[in-house]
């Protein structure tokens, strides 16, 4: 360590001595002194190999600056194919800002003066409703099997007859089963009435509560 020391401050008064004399050169040399072209002029001498680059490894040292190496030449996520941190992190900050201001967006304030009570038994009629449903379904279907029952017993009673005529016969089961339909669907006309007045009658015990 001394000795590269010793040879470090050879170097830089050697360096010096040189700078002295280019500096007294240039003070003597006269203002108005031709230079030589640069064909005539000698070739300079061999520069001499920097003694640092010798002795150093340049690990820690830049030969440029002539100084210590200061942080990376290169920044830290320069090759990285994935995404830092840092660039994650503000991906799902701007994620959530954005989610937020659809929120608020889609956010539209509750208006008081359509707000209404519900009645209190507006859970039986939820209820029933559904039950209802499977029961208009069967009324449905005894209308129809009632309808044709008749059909078919019209039908049979008028091949019973002893006609000669077999179009007044055909006639008479078609007027049968027109009036049967007719009837069917009186029946089943009622029964909405019925239901209708029922509805509208528990409707006006509500209000009146």
């Amino acid at each position: 360590m001394s000795s590269s020391q010793a040879t470090l401050s050879a170097v830089t008064d050697e360096r010096k001595a040189r700078l002295a004399k280019l500096k007294n050169l240039k003070r003597k040399q006269p203002a108005d002194e031709i230079v030589a072209p640069e064909s005539e002029r000698a070739a300079s001498p061999p520069t001499e190999p920097d003694v640092t680059k010798l002795h150093l490894s340049g690990r820690n040292y830049d030969p440029e600056t002539r100084g210590p190496k200061l942080g990376f030449e290169a920044p830290p996520t320069q090759d990285l194919e994935n995404p830092t941190l840092e660039e994650l992190a503000a991906d799902i900050e701007e994620d959530v800002k954005q989610k937020a201001a659809e929120d608020a967006q889609d956010d539209k304030g509750i208006d008081l003066f359509k707000l209404q009570p519900k009645k209190p038994n507006w859970d039986l009629k939820r209820d029933l409703e559904k039950k209802l449903e499977i029961l208009n379904v069967r009324t449905d279907n005894a209308i129809a099997k009632l309808v044709r029952e008749r059909i078919t017993g019209a039908q049979k009673a008028a091949t019973q007859t002893k006609q000669v005529d077999a179009g007044s016969r055909e006639g008479d089961a078609a007027g049968i089963d027109g009036i049967a339909l007719v009837e069917g669907v009186r029946v089943r006309e009622r029964e909405e009435e019925d239901e209708r007045r029922e509805k509208a009658g528990e409707e006006d015990e509500d209000l009146a509560v």
